[in-house]
């Protein structure tokens, strides 16, 4: 018998070995019911059984055994399945095992019945396996998208519902530090805590706009007539405060204004000087400057102390690479998942800029923010 036929035939028997394995496997969601077991197996082994039967080239063959068939418009019975099992608390590893499952069952029923001795009994054993595996990787990429999905939601909410308990704590922190009757000792505790909520509540925002970009609705700009001089000498009163052993030399040459977002560029400006006090050498004199030449405003940020790496400059604005090949192996205050850089790189994109970085033993490490004058 045919395997294309043997599957049609004994669809039950293989759909009972199905759910005494999905039965086995151990979820926090309960326990589920035959039919949920079995959720969309049927129609995944009439599908390849189908396909089994479908002429197709060398080409085609090959492309499906690596999970390059054509795709469908609508979601495959694979995919269906991949959400109903992400829902039901599987991981992709107990997913994936159910193919194997359902290979193995359905191979293992055939050839206790059925001798190989017809070449195309070889040739049906293939085409099952290339089917198997194209609705499998059909599958694993519908699972990592709903994973990939639900953990930028769960991260835009928590960073959305951080903030009002922070801004409580911030209230609290400055009402504490407008009081007359504080002992100098207090007066100096609430501003330690009104400088470390206010860099929390940066870290949130940058959580947030990181959200957003993974959600692909981008960092919002709202351009208005800014003084970026205004901005850069207030972002560093700030930051004084917060890292009051920093020695921070600002260099403001003229007026530079323009149509920018005041808002974000100073998460910009705050996020190169914080980056600037917390990795560059504490001994060293920060330099800040802002000007304005060729249409174009340059803000730009210099330390010294250790170098970037070259390897890790390709990664400086991608969160993932740095965390993975270089953040990973930080210590103490410049540990970090680099989100800071990636949110400076997004919102200088916004403003049609750019951002350039040079770090040698000469010039130390530099930051350019280019904006141009709109």
């Amino acid at each position: 018998m045919r395997l294309h036929e043997f599957i049609i035939r004994h669809n039950e028997q293989i759909l009972v070995a199905w759910e005494k394995f999905a039965r086995s496997v151990e979820t926090p969601i309960p326990s589920m019911n035959a039919e949920e077991l079995r959720d969309h197996a049927e129609r995944i082994l009439m599908t390849a059984a189908q396909d089994m039967q479908t002429f197709q080239t060398q080409g085609q063959q090959i492309a499906k055994s690596h999970g390059d068939g054509p795709q469908s418009v609508t979601d495959s019975p694979a995919q269906t399945h991949a959400m109903t099992r992400f829902v039901a608390g599987f991981s992709m590893d107990q997913m994936v095992s159910e193919f194997r499952a359902l290979r193995s069952s359905v191979l293992r029923l055939w050839l206790s019945e059925n001798r190989v001795e017809d070449e195309h009994d070889i040739q049906d054993m293939i085409r099952f396996n290339e089917a198997i595996d194209q609705a499998l990787v059909e599958s694993i990429a519908t699972f990592e998208k709903a994973v990939d999905t639900t953990r930028k939601m769960v991260l835009g909410v928590l960073g959305h519902d951080l903030r009002s308990p922070m801004g409580a704590v911030m209230m609290a922190s400055d009402l504490l530090r407008e009081r007359a009757s504080l002992t100098d000792r207090d007066k100096k505790l609430a501003s330690q805590i009104s400088a470390s909520i206010r860099r929390a509540n940066l870290m949130v925002g940058d959580l947030l706009d990181l959200t957003r970009c993974n959600l692909g609705s981008g960092i919002p700009i709202n351009r208005e007539n800014s003084d970026l001089g205004n901005i850069c000498v207030s972002v560093v009163e700030e930051l004084c405060t917060w890292f009051p052993h920093a020695q921070i030399n600002v260099n403001l040459s003229e007026a530079v204004t323009g149509m920018y977002d005041p808002k974000r560029l100073e998460q910009v400006f705050t996020n190169l000087i914080s980056n600037a006090i917390r990795h560059g050498d504490s001994e060293q004199p920060i330099h800040v400057t802002l000007s304005q030449k060729n249409n174009c405003s340059i803000f730009t940020v210099q330390n010294r102390g250790e170098l970037i790496p070259s390897s890790v400059m390709p990664l400086l604005f991608n969160p993932q690479g740095r965390y993975s090949n270089y953040a990973a192996t930080e210590k103490g205050l410049s540990a970090g998942l680099g989100l800071g850089l990636f949110i400076v790189a997004e919102i200088v994109t916004a403003h049609g800029g750019a951002v350039e970085v040079v770090s040698t033993v000469e010039q130390g490490t530099v930051f350019k923010v280019l904006l141009p004058i709109t």
